[in-house]
């Protein structure tokens, strides 16, 4: 099986509430207080191996990431399928919610955008698996763990992912500033919102693939939000709406 290094209090804690195969948690000798105490603690429940070492070889398995003094090495993330995340909504009882990015590059957004859809209760995300940040530590920690309670699926082909849920009866709305403002148009009922990269925004193609664009109005000298901003802003339209 193939392992990741995920670094952070919160990230840390956060696979420790799931059932993922934890291998080893390295501490920083010496920094056993608050939150490091109770992921020691809860770790010794599971019968995990923690391992006290210095800050020279925490920031090594961190590759960059701040680690807070702790970093655990675990399973590598499991990708889900859109039919894991569609069925997902349909035992929850609610109509599918789902967020595409078209080429997220910088994994510091992916795992904002995570963190956030997680929050507004998005049934899963999905990317592809070209031209697109992949879940690694650095989203791990940006999502401060929020990765582990949302399913994430890669696909091949993001237009035909979008036709699959036309499919099953998802309208499909687009960021894009050549759309109408999203506080007038209806976002209610099954939805997947396709949010663009942080330059280009969303590809051609998949634009004459989307129902319908929207976009958030701009009043200021800088013509864009970056892309996570974007997201939460038509993420919480969609809660919004649901619950109007």
């Amino acid at each position: 099986m193939d392992f990741q290094y995920i670094a952070g209090r919160n990230p840390v804690l956060e696979v420790l509430k799931t059932d993922k195969e934890i291998e080893k948690i390295y501490i920083l000798k010496g920094d056993l207080k608050g939150s490091v105490k109770k992921i020691i603690g809860i770790a010794k429940d599971r019968n995990i191996v923690i391992q006290e070492v210095d800050k020279n070889k925490l920031d090594s398995l961190a590759k960059g990431v701040a680690h807070q003094g702790v970093v655990a090495l675990v399973s590598s993330y499991q990708y889900a399928s859109i039919d894991d995340i569609l069925n997902t909504a349909k035992k929850m009882k609610e109509a599918p919610f789902i967020v595409i990015l078209d080429g997220i590059e910088d994994p510091h957004n992916l795992g904002a955008i995570i963190r956030t859809a997680e929050c507004a209760g998005v049934h899963g995300i999905i990317i592809p698996k070209r031209k697109s940040a992949q879940v690694n530590e650095t989203v791990y920690k940006a999502s401060a763990g929020a990765v582990e309670h949302i399913l994430v699926a890669k696909v091949n082909n993001i237009n035909k992912a979008i036709d699959e849920l036309k499919d099953k009866g998802l309208w499909i709305y687009g960021a894009d500033m050549d759309g109408d403002l999203y506080f007038n148009t209806s976002l209610k009922g099954a939805v997947a919102l396709v949010i663009g990269s942080e330059g280009k925004g969303i590809s051609r193609l998949t634009k004459e693939k989307c129902d319908c664009l929207v976009k958030i109005p701009m009043a200021g000298k800088i013509s864009s939000l970056n892309a996570s901003n974007a997201a939460a802003i038509l993420m919480y339209e969609v809660v919004r709406q649901s619950h109007g």
